[in-house]
């Protein structure tokens, strides 16, 4: 008992001390923030409205092969002359009261094909949707991932500001004892502490640009508010530490395969064939069953009694058995000429083909494209990122350099700003290649079909 006891315990302890308890909000990593967008966002839910309308054309087309059915009735009183519906006889000043029910059905047997063709159209019509969604989705993630990375660099940029603000305050202080024990003039502890604001000036825009980053993101995200959201800071590494292996032509032989925008087009031509054969189908007799079943009853109606040699009232149950009427006919229609709308109809369904042709041509150009820019800018990235963090290299060494030698009174505080501007403008400069390699990085890999993760860069 003691044992379950220390186990609940423990698994207590482990639960209430999580950081998202103590912090009372959720973390949100890069997978979270995409998924939720999949589920809430509006263009997303109108595009999978599009895709279900799109799937009920395609089951109704599948229906209509079935045979329709169709049954009627009617009731009806005449005055006059009159038609007896029952006896097809003509009645003079006498009222009749009459019900007539029927019910018929027709198929079609052969129309050039169309309703199949329609079926299969409606299919890649179906799967053109499908791939439009995930077009959206796809924009709709790279939006996320473009504003998440945001959020990553300028919270690393706000902790370089506070860093420099740090340094300089501790600058103010050492400045201070030198003054108050007459080793340096007081304009030098002016100069720092001016050196100081600024930079505290530089802590707020830094934090004002995060802010505006979060906003942004949890706009994207259609979130009602900012207050409780935070993001997960993943660890990077030495992401630019391998040479890129990928070219542009096995990253587009990749992409050609797996991209919706193309699967989309593909699946419209692939429709519009369709849509052709349709229009031709016309060009065809079309064939037809149809079957149709009526009786009626009406009140003036009598029939001859043999028993007693008189005409006697004749019973409705008995006037529906007797009046029933079974017919079944099969139709031909052969089209000779309609005011040319056969050929019309052909001729621009050709055109719908041609034009899908040249747009499936103009998604895989445009992707082509798309793929040589993201590749050109991985590479640029990647030297940036790597000629950055040299010249950070040295820029450190020659900051510590000059800062030994401001302490000793060698440099003066203008000298000693200059060179800490320099290093915090080759730190930021840093900053920014690196997470512009990394998003640059991102998208490569994205037309590879990989999906968008910070756990592995």
């Amino acid at each position: 008992m003691e044992q379950i006891k220390y186990i609940f315990y423990l698994i207590l302890f482990f639960v209430f001390s999580s950081p998202e308890f103590l912090s009372g909000q959720k973390i949100w990593k890069l997978e979270d923030c995409i998924q939720y967008a999949f589920d809430n966002n509006l263009t997303i839910k109108q595009q999978v409205n599009a895709t279900e309308y799109n799937s009920n054309i395609l089951k109704q087309s599948k229906i209509d092969l079935a045979p329709n059915l169709n049954a009627g009735s009617s009731y009806g009183v005449s005055w006059g002359r009159a038609l007896d519906q029952t006896t097809y006889e003509f009645t003079d000043n006498q009222r009749i009261m009459s019900m007539n029910m029927n019910a018929s059905s027709s198929v079609t047997l052969f129309s050039g094909l169309q309703q199949l063709n329609t079926i299969r159209q409606n299919e890649f019509n179906l799967m053109a949707s499908l791939q439009d969604l995930e077009r959206y989705k796809n924009d709709i993630a790279l939006a996320i991932a473009a504003a998440y990375l945001q959020i990553l660099f300028n919270t690393e940029l706000l902790g370089i500001a506070q860093s420099q603000l740090e340094i300089t305050q501790l600058q103010v202080e050492r400045t201070q004892k030198l003054v108050d024990a007459g080793s340096l003039a007081r304009g030098s502890l002016l100069e720092i502490q001016a050196l100081a604001a600024s930079e505290e000036l530089n802590v707020i825009n830094a934090r004002n640009l995060l802010d505006i980053s979060y906003l942004n993101l949890t706009q994207i995200l259609d979130l009602d508010s900012v207050g409780d959201f935070d993001i997960e800071i993943p660890e990077f590494g030495d992401i630019a530490a391998e040479d890129i292996l990928l070219s542009i032509n096995s990253v587009f032989n990749e992409a050609v395969t797996i991209m919706p925008q193309i699967k989309s087009a593909e699946y419209q031509l692939s429709g519009s064939e369709k849509g052709l054969n349709i229009a031709r189908g016309a060009r065809y007799p079309s064939l037809n069953l149809s079957t149709s079943y009526s009786t009626g009853y009406s009140d003036i109606r009598e029939r001859y009694n043999p028993a007693t040699n008189e005409m006697e009232p004749y019973p409705f149950p008995d006037q529906i058995q007797d009046n029933r009427s079974t017919t079944l006919s099969l139709g031909l229609r052969v089209p000779i000429f309609n005011g040319w709308m056969v050929n019309t109809n052909i001729s621009n369904a050709k055109l719908i083909v041609m034009n899908s042709r040249l747009m499936l041509e103009t998604e895989r150009n445009n992707l082509y494209k798309e793929i040589q820019q993201a590749y050109a800018d991985v590479i640029a990235a990647q030297k940036k990122y790597i000629a950055t963090q040299q010249a950070l290299v040295s820029m450190e060494e020659s900051f510590m350099y000059t800062e030994q030698r401001f302490e000793v009174g060698l440099v003066n505080a203008v000298d000693y700003n200059a060179e800490k501007n320099r290093l915090t403008a080759t730190q930021s400069d840093l900053l920014q290649a690196k997470y512009d390699y990394i998003f640059k990085m991102k998208i490569l890999d994205f037309y590879r079909g990989l999906p968008l993760s910070l756990n592995e860069i």
